[in-house]
């Protein structure tokens, strides 16, 4: 199915059973801009946040750019936007996040994502937690999260999935109990090299450092992840195999 083109304009509201609380009689609407590439998600959206007392969506998207074009043109309160659309289908969300932190300040951003990834949830929180919410695609059909999230972007507060939190928990855990954490930045950029299967002077040639600078960097990351004590070609396929056990999912 061909995308829908970003259309511009309030939608029709009807009265809501939302359990959030209802705004002051003569608050003005939170106006809303949704960013979803698939026809059908979209559709639901504008569905659930039509039927939400206080919020009005003024422009509703396919895209990153086009999404970014309505801001301007309609400068709306919060955006919500799914964290993968055209046009690289990769992590547009987060962009669309960082880009209105610069160009838009007081704009809050809802991240969507059907993915608990920790990694998304601190990439979204780097610049900052004020006006940012990550939830999951799964919560859209609960009117009273979604809506409470447009809410506290609104007003300049934040909000993150229950399971992005546990995913951030799990994650902290893990890097403070692995080895790779002891190892410097300089270790860790040469340690990507042995997993790729580089050579010392394959290595020193690529940074630009001698090759014996490189042999004692390689000797402090064995002795850091334990490995002292093995043959050397056994000391670098076992740290390979630790840089990628540790890397599978970056």
């Amino acid at each position: 199915m061909s995308p829908v083109q970003c259309s511009v304009g309030a939608m029709a509201t009807e009265t809501s059973d939302s359990p959030c609380v209802e705004p002051a009689p003569d608050a003005p609407p939170i106006r809303v801009a949704l960013a979803e590439d698939s026809y059908l998600v979209r559709e639901a959206l504008g569905h659930v946040l039509g039927a939400a007392e206080g919020v009005e969506v003024v422009a509703s998207c396919h895209d990153r750019d086009s999404l970014l074009r309505a801001v301007d043109a309609e400068q709306p309160d919060v955006v919500i936007t799914d964290i993968r659309m055209p046009p690289t289908d990769t992590d547009e969300g987060l962009q669309i996040a960082a880009t209105l932190r610069r160009t838009h300040p007081q704009t809050g951003v809802v991240v969507l994502s059907q993915y608990a990834d920790a990694r998304y949830g601190l990439a979204l929180l780097e610049g900052g937690s004020e006006r940012r919410a990550y939830l999951l695609k799964e919560r859209i059909h609960y009117r009273g999260q979604l809506v409470a999230a447009i809410e506290a972007v609104a007003q300049g507060d934040s909000m993150v999935d229950a399971k992005v939190v546990e995913g951030l928990i799990a994650a902290r855990k893990h890097a403070e109990h692995s080895r790779l954490a002891e190892l410097t930045a300089r270790e860790t950029e040469i340690l990507g090299y042995v997993a790729q299967g580089h050579s010392n002077q394959a290595i020193a040639d690529e940074l630009v450092l001698t090759k014996r600078a490189v042999e004692k960097h390689i000797n402090a990351i064995f002795l850091k992840l334990g490995l002292a004590q093995a043959v050397d070609v056994a000391r670098r396929v076992k740290a390979a195999l630790i840089y990628l056990a540790e890397h599978e999912t970056a």
